[in-house]
């Protein structure tokens, strides 16, 4: 590794410590923290539970002193699953929704496309690494790469986002994660520095790495040898790396940051992708080499 690249191992805002929730953490406990419930009002509950024959979320209920999202939300603690409602994190976009509505039918299809991914993976020294392009701005590319991210997070496995778009980036907003530092300065200085990258406290598997101040030559900063060297580094630190690209339409950014990448899922709009420009485009990136590449299409 370059003695420039530095990585250090706690990013700014992480929480990853102890798993405060797993199987271990009785119910109750989690449900007292939450609700801020007494011993007095969990030992009431504890009776209902044993004179009803009901589990002790439906006992917490009953005696409403807990909602059925508290139940939930606590049971997904137990089981180490993150997610957090929007209403309680007023930081976070309603965009996320596989933080935001995990059990959703739009968030089922990220899990459903996360699984394809990890069994069309094949075995390779290095982690995959999956750049998120687009034709056109608007097509659904950083809605895509956010929650595909968050969903391999949930699964226990530190996840890293990349904001590569330095000319129109986006993923800070969605995380609420605002900062000069990011990308543009970590390319700028040759090295990951632990400031660059936020923790997310509500998702303690995801990090992000925002594109950080704009720079006004993006194409040149992603054409420096840093960006491969980065990209090595994260592959050793995370076990997934997912990283959000530029538009085609704004420059050639998506394909320079692809080379580097060993796959490639490309957005497209229906009743808006152009299949002459698509397929066009489809045969650059392919040129330029990821070990697999894809279409996808966005409905919506």
């Amino acid at each position: 590794m370059n003695e420039q690249t530095i990585f250090l191992d706690q990013p700014r805002g992480a929480t990853r410590p102890v798993n405060a929730f797993s199987t271990e953490k009785p119910l109750g406990r989690i449900l007292k923290e939450l609700l801020g419930l007494s011993d007095e009002q969990l030992a009431e509950i504890s009776r209902h539970q044993a004179e009803q024959g009901i589990r002790f979320g439906e006992a917490a209920i009953a005696l409403n002193y807990a909602r059925s999202e508290d139940v939930l939300w606590a049971v997904a603690q137990q089981f180490q699953y993150h997610y957090t409602p929007a209403k309680s994190t007023p930081s976070i976009h309603a965009e996320l929704i596989v933080a935001t509505a995990p059990f959703s039918d739009e968030a089922e299809k990220f899990r459903a496309f996360r699984t394809q991914l990890m069994l069309g993976a094949t075995a390779t020294s290095k982690r995959p690494v999956i750049s998120v392009a687009s034709l056109d701005s608007g097509d659904g590319k950083t809605y895509f790469a956010a929650n595909l991210a968050t969903s391999f997070s949930q699964l226990g496995a530190r996840t890293l986002l990349i904001d590569a778009n330095m000319r129109a980036p986006r993923l800070h907003s969605l995380f609420g994660c605002e900062t000069d530092s990011g990308l543009s300065a970590a390319l700028l200085k040759g090295r990951l520095h632990t400031d660059d990258i936020v923790g997310l406290p509500y998702l303690p598997n995801l990090f992000v790495l925002p594109a950080g101040s704009i720079p006004p030559n993006p194409l040149e900063l992603l054409q420096r040898p840093e960006l491969a060297r980065l990209i090595d580094v994260a592959q050793e630190r995370f076990d997934h790396v997912i990283i959000d690209t530029p538009a085609a339409s704004l420059g050639a950014d998506a394909r320079v940051i692809t080379v580097e990448c060993s796959n490639c899922l490309v957005m497209t709009r229906k009743g808006v992708t152009r299949a002459g420009a698509l397929k066009n485009f489809l045969n650059d990136l392919k040129r330029d080499g990821p070990a697999s590449l894809a279409a996808i299409l966005n409905s919506n």
